[in-house]
């Protein structure tokens, strides 16, 4: 039981190391890449603390040299989910009987890893599965992850420090218990970080978790489980299950102990499980909390008297950094007609000079897309855009899979605002910009407002402050992770807590204790040290 007020280390971001040419860390990389790009990673299951293999397995092939095989990884049958499910049920009252601070410090303990010793294989892997460059990997796989662990922990701590007040003869106080059953945890591709949040946030508050990586991030998925088990990660805490996603979601949502979904992907596949849970809502033990982010078409909106520089830039890091494929990325933009030409030639001046290629080569800003799927659905735009009337392609439009899934940092300038790259998720490194006219400014706001579905992130660039409060009201709903002068990438967690809302998702905010709280079932306790000994109240007296 526990004897003390535990005060937890306190939380702070991690360092985002430089890798300039000269510094140990980037010596250290560029040999840990080498090594493992030349070596063969085999991908196991994770149940029950033990590594399954089943035989049934799928290449690891990087996205900027799909010729090139560095493993493989297993995949489980409807027999293994089931065994999955089984340990974490039966791990799970052990694990939420642990005092909270032996449990933070498992994650604390995985966070000091993965920012010491594992840094570079952590960084490795995510470059060569994922095709990110050294910063992008360094500032996803090691510094906001390990800002994820060390937070989450801090704000654990500030909930269950969250009482009710008593009264005269009255001991109040609220008990924070995890979920009834098990957490479902679907993570996507593109983030190192979100892979690895969405299974533990749940875990560290006393859940167990069945997680089901993308196949498209199996190295670093695996390097993420090792972590947590030589962190001392209890059996069956999190078992890691992969393959056909339609196959293991059918079986983990017909299950009555399944009670809550955390989800990072597409907006199609989040309604569909949402319907699927309420269709089967008969079936379970309670009900499931339902937490996801779903994707964006964020924006950045100029205003007439903004900086083109500032703009260029902010479009060319928040619309090319990961080739496009964040959910905050920009992929459309507004902008005044006065501003347009100045904007548009700082832009291509940027754009033009960025290298393309293999993230092992640090001279490279952009590299591959994830997968075949995603270049020709992307290449697909492109050709259309040659085809439409109403748009142009102003900057880049080349592409070539020949030897990785590369696609050019391109920009489309339209004139119809609603044409389809204005409106559609892309997910890849194709920006739109319409062009408004200087007067229609507050018009143009309700484009941005109006035209998406989607509400996670935006931005607006001006410097009258009377624009920038105008702007900032109308788009109140526009954005769950707004930007004034600045790009819309680039959340960091305990500054930006992420999420959005409309088509984007829930908007419970990863990396707050907002998020932290929807896994947690609250129980008011009530004590009385002085209980009555007669029904009456005073009014009945005469």
């Amino acid at each position: 039981m526990d004897k003390a007020y535990v005060k937890i280390p306190q939380a702070k971001n991690e360092p985002v190391l430089s890798y300039a040419p000269g510094t140990p860390e980037r010596e250290e990389v560029l040999k840990t890449y080498k090594e493992m790009w030349n070596s063969h990673v085999e991908v196991p299951l994770y149940i029950n603390g033990e590594k399954v293999f089943t035989g049934k397995t799928k290449e690891i092939r990087p996205p900027h040299d799909h010729g090139h095989v560095v493993g493989v990884f297993h995949r489980a049958s409807d027999e293994h989910v089931k065994q999955a499910i089984d340990a974490a049920l039966k791990a799970r009252q052990k694990w939420a009987d642990l005092p909270w601070e032996q449990r933070v410090s498992i994650f604390l303990k995985a966070a000091d890893l993965i920012s010491g010793p594992y840094r570079a294989k952590m960084n490795a892997a995510t470059m060569i599965n994922q095709s990110k460059t050294i910063h992008q990997a360094e500032i996803d796989a090691v510094a906001e992850l390990a800002d994820f662990w060390r937070f989450n922990a801090e704000y654990l701590a500030r909930i269950y420090k969250e009482q009710p007040e008593s009264a005269k003869d009255v001991f109040n106080r609220m008990e924070y218990r995890p979920l009834e059953g098990f957490i479902y945890a679907v993570t996507p591709f593109n983030f190192t970080s979100i892979a690895g949040n969405l299974p533990t946030a749940p875990a560290m508050a006393g859940n167990v978790v069945v997680w089901k990586p993308s196949v498209s991030q199996m190295y670093s998925a695996n390097m993420i489980m090792e972590v947590l088990m030589e962190a001392g990660l209890p059996a069956g805490v999190i078992n890691m299950v992969t393959g056909s996603a339609s196959k293991i979601t059918e079986v983990v949502l017909n299950h009555p102990e399944f009670s809550g979904l955390h989800y990072t992907g597409s907006t199609a596949v989040f309604q569909y499980l949402w319907k699927t849970i309420g269709n089967n809502i008969d079936k379970y033990k309670t009900y499931p909390r339902i937490v996801g982010e779903t994707g964006g078409k964020d924006f950045v909106w100029m205003a007439p008297d903004a900086n083109p520089v500032e703009v260029a830039t902010a479009l060319a890091r928040g619309a090319f950094e990961y080739q496009g494929q964040k959910c905050s990325a920009a992929s459309r933009a507004y902008i005044p007609e006065s501003q347009w030409d100045a904007v548009f030639k700082e832009l291509k001046k940027q754009v033009e000079s960025m290298k393309m290629g293999d993230p092992g080569d640090f001279s490279n800003f952009i590299t591959a897309v994830i997968n075949e799927a995603s270049f020709n659905k992307l290449a697909g735009y492109i050709e259309q855009a040659k085809k439409d009337k109403e748009v142009e392609i102003v900057i880049g439009g080349g592409y070539d899979k020949s030897k990785g899934y590369f696609i050019e940092p391109t920009v489309f300038l339209t004139t119809d605002p609603h044409y389809e790259t204005m409106v559609e998720e892309l997910f890849g490194p194709i920006l739109t910009v319409y062009v408004y006219p200087d007067k229609e400014w507050k018009e143009s706001l309700d484009l941005v407002d109006g035209t998406s579905p989607y509400g996670l992130t935006g931005a607006i660039f001006a410097k009258d402050r009377y624009i920038i409060d105008y702007a900032t009201k109308r788009l109140e709903n526009a954005a769950g992770n707004f930007y004034i002068n600045d790009k819309p990438t680039g959340a960091v967690v305990n500054q930006q807590p992420f999420g959005g809302a409309r088509a984007s998702g829930t908007n419970d905010k990863a990396g707050s204790m907002w998020n932290l709280i929807r896994w947690l079932s609250p129980r008011a306790i009530k004590e009385n040290f002085n209980p009555p000994k007669d029904y009456r109240y005073p009014f009945l007296g005469e």
